[in-house]
């Protein structure tokens, strides 16, 4: 019995992606800076902010595309104990990793013992005390600041957890307002997309800014500071290495079972943006819509990636642990396992809201030494100057974290589409770097959840 075959529809033409330009642009601004920031130091240093202009920018923006996300995800959820189940699994998880990451920090300080032989003087030690008082709030103004003064202040604040507790909210709202509340997630849809189409335009600055960045901090580090500090940066980006390759290599292989190296290579134009501008609150709008458009669900996407750019640092643990062991050898007074461990718990503990703007980092190790081993602050300042080259690792690796993060929860969850994510990484569903949104959207309803698998 024969039959007439089917012709499939032809498939649309593919516009032509021009961006890859621009981030060829973005890698010539680097090596640009790069060869300013050695020739004309003086000239560099002015440079700063074009960097500081680009990376001001992008963080204009995350506070609505967290909001639209959030809202869209929760609001199109039936119901709430599913957010809740995501939220609590991700906290989890959060912990867990940040222990594992102090844990690899411990062990490679003790092996390197980075700090030994280092020189204080009377000018390092004023360094650490400066960002020891500029730090430091305790756990209950932690709690008291994610609520913010007014319902719009939090998109004016830029502080990423006040906006997660109003969209959350928002989303609740809506959810149990059922028909009634649609047309409202339409207008956020709406929104959503003129947001993203703006950042778009944005990150066509990228290159001036990366140059700017990057000439700045060459200019005020010079080859003698990394030089002499080249033992503790080069242990730190190997430990970065190791984690993410080994603990996150390994997780998303078992649970998610994708090959890491073709996430990170799905994610590379977001990496080269962390790594021209030291801050990984520069990619976290492009995060959002890639893991949108890898399968995640908006739910487990709009709740995980904002939360773990608070709660999930697993570089900052890192570097807090190292930089603690550094100072600690060079002042000659190393701490007992013991003395390591609290200090570290509570730095763990201090960290959480310190998301990944550069320099947070530094922070939050004066403020943990003045208060567990007041004598370690004076050795803060000996790290000052390659910090803006170790916040690049803690920004690459808290990224890369919060990716895998954002895969393992979805799939633990079941909200994920695990074909289209191969397909994603097969290079088959290309990203649409112009809208930053999936083109095949419905533009009258809120996106649907991938098929569970």
């Amino acid at each position: 019995m024969s039959s007439t075959p089917r012709t499939a529809p032809a498939a649309p033409a593919a516009k032509r992606d021009r961006t890859h330009y621009l981030y060829i642009a973005v890698i010539a601004a680097v090596v640009l800076g790069i060869a300013v920031g050695f020739a004309a130091p003086d000239f560099a240093k002015e440079l700063k902010p074009l960097g500081t202009g680009f990376v001001a920018l992008i963080k204009m923006m995350i506070s609505p595309i967290i909001f639209c996300t959030i809202v869209l995800g929760v609001g199109s959820v039936r119901k709430a104990a599913k957010v809740g189940k995501v939220g609590g699994l991700a906290l989890g998880y959060f912990i867990a990793m940040s222990g594992v990451a102090l844990a690899i920090g411990l062990v490679v300080g003790n092996i390197v013992h980075p700090g030994s032989g280092m020189h204080l003087t009377e000018a390092v030690k004023g360094v650490g005390h400066t960002q020891a008082e500029a730090a430091a709030e305790g756990p209950v103004d932690f709690v008291l600041g994610i609520i913010p003064t007014t319902f719009v202040s939090a998109f004016t604040e830029g502080q990423v957890l006040q906006t997660l507790l109003v969209a959350l909210l928002a989303g609740f709202a809506l959810q149990a307002m059922g028909r009634s509340g649609e047309p409202v997630l339409r207008g956020v849809e709406h929104i959503q997309k003129l947001v993203f189409r703006i950042l778009a335009m944005i990150m066509w600055a990228a290159p001036i800014g990366a140059f700017g960045a990057m000439a700045a901090v060459i200019g005020e580090t010079g080859m003698d500071a990394l030089k002499a500090l080249a033992t503790i940066m080069i242990g730190f980006y190997v430990t970065c290495i190791l984690f993410v390759g080994i603990v996150l290599g390994t997780l998303v292989r078992l649970v998610a079972k994708v090959n890491l190296w073709h996430l990170l290579k799905y994610l590379g134009r977001e990496f080269l943006l962390i790594l021209s501008t030291s801050s990984s609150e520069s990619a976290l709008p492009r995060l959002i819509a890639k893991m949108e458009h890898l399968g995640v669900s908006r739910p487990v996407v709009g709740i995980t990636v904002p939360t773990g750019y608070s709660f999930n640092l697993d570089g900052t643990m890192i570097y807090l642990t190292m930089a603690s062991l550094f100072i600690a050898d060079a002042l000659d007074q190393p701490m007992s396992i013991g003395q390591q461990i609290g200090l570290l718990l509570f730095m763990m503990i201090a960290s959480k809201g310190a998301a990944g703007v550069s320099g947070s980092g530094i922070a939050v190790l004066a403020s943990g030494l003045q208060s567990h081993k007041p004598a370690l602050v004076d050795g803060v300042g000996l790290i000052i100057g390659i910090d803006r080259f170790m916040s690049e690792a803690r920004a690459l690796t808290n990224f890369a974290g919060n990716a895998v993060a954002t895969l393992l929860i979805g799939t633990w969850t079941g909200e994920v589409d695990k074909e289209r994510v191969q397909r994603v990484l097969a290079g088959e569903l290309p990203f649409d770097e112009k809208t930053l949104l999936d083109a095949s959207e419905d533009d009258h309803a809120p996106a649907p959840e991938p098929a569970r698998a």
